[in-house]
């Protein structure tokens, strides 16, 4: 049986190169500023591998973007609304993490929204984004537990729960849970 390449895979790949050589960055260039190695880059930019959501944000980090504006993959036509079915889904291949873009692309908006189903015991360490300093984003926990370490700080969150932070941080994300953890995140861009 032919092994059929994920069209959401094939796209990550696309973006990513895309944007490498938008930078007029070499394969070495990026696995040097990124610390991934050139034949990974090489991998995931033919969609040959699945890249995990730690891989996904240093290489968003050594291109100088967030994740969700590398997920922005089309600027859309501006429509004003984003139905379910048309949303991007991403699952990461290493904590089975998924990830839903709710807002409609093309919009222009500063705030984005995303919406998150973290698996039990799962953890994702996030490096500080350099990308555009004043980024913020809420963290808002539906159901489940997440455990949220940032600058040191840990905060534990229950369902209902809201908590602010700059993302210019790092951060980790956890799962302590026995249950999937589900939230969303809001992401505020800043200034234009």
């Amino acid at each position: 049986m032919e092994n059929e390449t994920d069209p959401l895979e094939s796209a990550i790949g696309e973006r990513l190169r895309l944007l490498r050589l938008a930078r007029s960055q070499t394969l070495d260039d990026l696995a040097n500023s990124s610390g991934v190695s050139r034949a990974m880059i090489s991998r995931i930019e033919r969609g040959e591998a699945s890249p995990t959501a730690q891989l996904l944000s240093r290489l968003c980090a050594a291109l100088d973007l967030t994740l969700s504006a590398f997920f922005a993959f089309s600027q859309g036509d501006g429509d004003p609304l984003s139905r379910r079915e048309a949303q991007p889904v991403w699952r990461d291949p290493e904590t089975g993490y998924q990830r839903r873009a709710v807002s409609p692309a093309g919009t222009g908006a500063r705030v984005e929204v995303i919406e998150v189903e973290f698996p039990a015991g799962a953890r994702i360490a996030y490096p500080p984004e350099t990308a555009r300093a004043g980024m913020t984003q809420h963290v808002w926990l539906f159901s489940g537990a997440l455990r949220m370490t940032i600058a040191g700080t840990v905060h534990a969150l229950r369902p209902g729960d809201c908590l602010h932070m700059s993302i210019t941080e790092g951060h980790v994300f956890e799962n302590p849970g026995e249950a999937p953890a589900h939230y969303a995140v809001v992401l505020d861009r800043g200034r234009p």
